[in-house]
């Protein structure tokens, strides 16, 4: 049953935007969670019609606050709790950037060919 109020990094974590509750803690905490441009303490109350968002990486999420569950939910019932207000720009903006990173698979040293084009894409 859904509660009306609830702490900012709690909510967080239980509509799946971080792994755990202690990753969204330390993002409001580097200024990473903001709501009307404002950075977010971890302990800020949010009631629903908030607008929240996260900076993750190069991607700026957007969310509008329906609901606060009580508990963490499956991933199936998250949009009855969320509502995602990003545009299609930022989605589209990080796949370019995935596709222009060189290719590298992790495993073992980078061979030369791999090394040279981590440099070159680097350097543009």
């Amino acid at each position: 049953m859904p509660t009306t109020d609830q702490r900012i990094d709690k909510w967080l974590w239980c509509v799946r935007l971080f792994k755990t509750r202690s990753l969204a803690a330390e993002a409001c905490k580097n200024n990473k969670v903001k709501s009307a441009d404002e950075p977010i303490k971890p302990s800020r109350i949010i009631k629903p019609g908030d607008i929240i968002s996260i900076r993750d990486g190069g991607l700026t999420k957007t969310c509008k606050v329906i609901d606060i569950p009580k508990n963490r939910l499956s991933a199936k019932i998250v949009p009855e709790f969320m509502l995602d207000l990003t545009p299609a720009e930022e989605y589209l903006k990080i796949k370019l950037i995935k596709q222009n990173t060189p290719i590298f698979d992790g495993k073992g040293r980078p061979t030369k060919k791999n090394r040279r084009d981590l440099d070159e894409w680097m350097e543009e």
